[in-house]
């Protein structure tokens, strides 16, 4: 079972979702590149889940319980207080990031909803006393995820393509191309879950055709387009 919440009003500018998972058996789980980061409270405790380049087994077992927050693509700032791109394809135990040190206290047998109470009061904590995300992040996101190229973003937002690759690196954990790559993907995604054949989805999405789509998802996910959307998204 896997449930997402909006994360209210006083998260709302910076958190995608708050997030709770129960396994309902022994299975491991897939999770895919999204430009996220997420704090996560699992059955080994906190740990913060980097942006992905590649596809991240998790192997459950039945019965474990996982609540998360995901930040926002590029809007995680200094909240954790190392530089973004540390964090790739990475899941750091809390316990390294002492900017977030005060979250290692509370009992980990606490309920679902007591731990992520916990996790909001930390984030909201360090929301308001952390750096903010850079301004242009958002506008980067976005460009990239219509399919416009680094160097007409770069131009756009009145940068070199030095310049814009330091910031996507400093925001997203990703360089402009990589995250294009994982945006067009989630969009794809998205188109796809409507139903959509593939060939329209990689019409809509921005890629060259449905074979450059199937190359990429592969790519990013370790499986095709249609494991992927099934009901039950899981590797045994």
């Amino acid at each position: 079972m896997y449930a997402e919440r909006h994360p209210g009003p006083d998260l709302v500018d910076r958190i995608a979702c708050v997030w709770h998972q129960v396994s309902e058996g022994d299975t491991t789980q897939l999770v895919v590149p999204d430009a996220c980061v997420d704090l996560v409270w699992g059955p080994g405790g906190l740990f913060v889940a980097g942006p992905d380049t590649g596809p991240e087994p998790v192997p459950m077992a039945a019965g474990d319980s996982f609540v998360g927050i995901r930040f926002r693509p590029g809007a995680a700032g200094a909240v954790f207080g190392v530089p973004i791109h540390e964090l790739r394809d990475r899941r750091v135990p809390l316990t390294a990031l002492p900017a977030l040190a005060a979250l290692t206290a509370p009992a980990l047998d606490e309920a679902p909803s007591d731990r992520l109470a916990v996790m909001r009061a930390a984030v909201l904590a360090r929301l308001r006393e952390a750096p903010g995300p850079d301004p242009a992040a958002p506008a980067i996101a976005g460009a990239l995820r219509m399919g416009r190229s680094v160097r007409d973003v770069a131009w756009t937002l009145g940068l070199s393509e030095r310049q814009l690759h330091r910031r996507s690196v400093a925001s997203f954990g990703y360089s402009p191309k990589t995250l294009q790559r994982i945006t067009r993907f989630q969009r794809a995604l998205t188109l796809a879950r409507t139903g959509l054949p593939p060939a329209d989805v990689a019409a809509r999405a921005g890629y060259a055709d449905q074979a450059h789509l199937s190359h990429d998802v592969k790519r990013l996910s370790g499986v095709t387009l249609g494991r992927l959307l099934s009901p039950v998204r899981h590797l045994a």
